[in-house]
């Protein structure tokens, strides 16, 4: 992994060594608001993390990705409301309910391109929100409030925010390694095969359907995971989790941050949440001015951030 070193480089190991030791900022600032504005958005980094495998790499575009958040989450809050408080059984059931959803979406929709592809895993997501709508035990459009954290035990406790953001963190860096991994090797090599020319892939041997569903059910996981963190970090769950507005929002980061490129997702997710938070303080209409800066950025900066710094010689 060793090479010259780059703008990109610095920049990245900047980026993380701030989101390592942000707490410490946080605590000696008296800003807990810092504090939660990042362990959001490191959690929504991890779903776009996530996206970015599927999207990026493998050349699907599901606009359906945020109904896996909606999914972790309500398995922690059903379970949370249920009277089962274990973090050893929440996120699993979190994990296997999005990883099986994303094998029945992904077995229906890989089996169509293009435009027809979108819309099914869009008509997917949008019933997973009028069931979870529907469920008037758990709260049904008002959602559903978690009463308390995942418990794990000494000496892990989430309800510390300072560890609830480490742990939110090294999942992340986690999910970030475990996306290098797979498309630096021979499965992730197939899935981007596929994406650039599947009829050849095919045609050489490669039966690109089962290696673009195993993918998809990763990425399906991984946001689960990411739905899971999100449950516990708003002590709620809502329909409005796995709305296709919020999936809308995860295209944007990873287009933003640069799609196929590992970082690139975490890039998207700091600068678009945090252009949030600071054009709201400013003005109302925070989107009037949101909405050019991303025109501006897809039609100038060609593979969004990371792509921008890689371009960019020291």
């Amino acid at each position: 992994m060793s090479g010259p070193l780059t703008l990109r480089t610095v920049v990245v190991a900047v980026l993380f060594a701030a989101l390592i030791l942000l707490p410490v900022y946080a605590g000696l600032a008296h800003d807990r608001f810092a504090l939660v504005l990042f362990t959001r958005i490191v959690i929504l980094a991890l779903a776009a993390v996530s996206l970015n495998l599927i999207l990026g790499f493998g050349g699907m575009m599901s606009f359906g990705h945020a109904a896996y958040l909606g999914i972790g989450g309500y398995a922690v809050g059903i379970l949370a409301y249920e009277g089962v408080g274990s973090g050893f059984i929440q996120w699993p059931a979190a994990l296997a309910a999005s990883a099986l959803f994303a094998l029945v979406i992904g077995a229906l929709s890989l089996r169509t391109r293009g435009v027809y592809f979108i819309m099914i895993t869009l008509a997917f997501a949008q019933m997973a929100y009028y069931v979870v709508s529907g469920l008037a035990r758990y709260g049904g459009d008002d959602g559903l409030t978690i009463q308390r954290r995942s418990q794990f035990g000494a000496p892990l406790d989430l309800t510390d925010k300072t560890q609830f953001y480490y742990v939110c963190l090294a999942l992340l860096f986690a999910s970030l390694y475990l996306v290098w991994r797979l498309v630096n090797s021979r499965f992730g090599l197939v899935i981007q095969g596929a994406r650039s020319n599947d009829t050849r892939m095919r045609a050489i041997g490669f039966p690109t359907y089962r290696y673009k569903l195993v993918c998809f059910v990763i990425a399906g996981t991984l946001c689960g995971l990411a739905g899971a963190l999100l449950a516990n970090h708003t002590d709620f769950v809502s329909p409005a989790m796995m709305y296709w507005t919020r999936s809308g929002d995860l295209i944007i980061m990873v287009v933003l941050g640069g799609m196929g490129s590992v970082a690139g997702p975490v890039f998207g997710a700091v600068a678009l949440l945090v252009l949030e938070e600071a054009l709201s303080g400013i003005t109302e209409y925070w989107q009037i001015i949101l909405g050019p800066l991303l025109l501006l950025v897809v039609l100038f900066a060609r593979g969004g951030i990371d792509g921008l710094l890689t371009r960019v010689r020291p």
